[in-house]
């Protein structure tokens, strides 16, 4: 692996993280909390970082003309976030933002407002932050580069791994409630409501969009029916018997 390769994959990790971080600080001056905001456990929005290895690739020969750079970030980041709202959501039948409240939006997966402001990040990142982080990526030791991206990407793999499984959980457990299969399901959606993972919480909280696709509401609603019906079936089956 070149010098290049791991130092892109470290910048990948940065702006992963200063995604994340702006995400969060946006969190708190709108919702007044801390939200955790991304679609993996930890502090990283990788849509942030795979834009910026994009935009670093792809635009190094528009280097001096800014007006070139600002509309290529524009239509490399719009792209990528139209593409990755799409892939969730076919992947998880989950809708994860929707942006149908704001002027000029394409199906809710992009608008205008966050394009132009990807347009200014672009720039930003090319002309002032990319500078600075890769000069300073560059001075630390080879072995310490290895060992960081070594360290880096099983979390990342195992990140993404334990992510799918929560929201794919989720999704098992709202269909097996639509089918309207067995008592036995309502009782371990029930619970499962009432243990309230964390990172399934987090989730729904990072993304509340995507408690559209869940039903939260609906699941503790049908769990309740089929739990009264089988206390009714038990209490049935009693009395049947002291009758006998």
């Amino acid at each position: 692996m070149t010098t290049n390769i791991r130092i892109l994959f470290l910048l990948f990790f940065t702006y992963s993280f200063l995604g994340w971080l702006m995400e969060v600080i946006n969190a708190l001056i709108v919702e007044k909390k801390f939200i955790n905001r991304g679609f993996l456990v930890g502090p990283y929005c990788p849509i942030y970082g795979t834009g910026v290895i994009l935009i670093t690739l792809l635009l190094k020969k528009y280097y001096d003309d800014i007006i070139a750079t600002f509309i290529f970030s524009i239509l490399i980041c719009g792209i990528l976030e139209y593409l990755t709202s799409y892939i969730l959501e076919k992947i998880f039948n989950l809708r994860w933002w929707d942006y149908s409240d704001r002027k000029f939006n394409i199906n809710g997966r992009i608008c205008l407002s966050n394009l132009f402001i990807f347009g200014i990040l672009g720039c930003t990142i090319l002309y002032i932050l990319n500078p600075f982080f890769i000069d300073l990526l560059s001075q630390i030791p080879e072995i310490v580069l290895n060992i960081i991206c070594i360290i880096l990407a099983i979390c990342f793999v195992v990140d993404i791994g334990i992510s799918s499984n929560v929201i794919v959980n989720l999704k098992k457990i709202s269909n097996n409630v639509r089918k309207d299969n067995t008592e036995e399901i309502s009782t371990k959606v029930k619970a499962i409501i009432q243990k309230k993972f964390s990172l399934q919480r987090r989730l729904l909280v990072a993304f509340p969009n995507i408690r559209k696709g869940i039903n939260l509401e609906e699941l503790i609603k049908k769990s309740k029916i089929r739990l009264n019906r089988l206390k009714e079936k038990q209490k049935k089956y009693i009395k049947d018997l002291i009758n006998k």
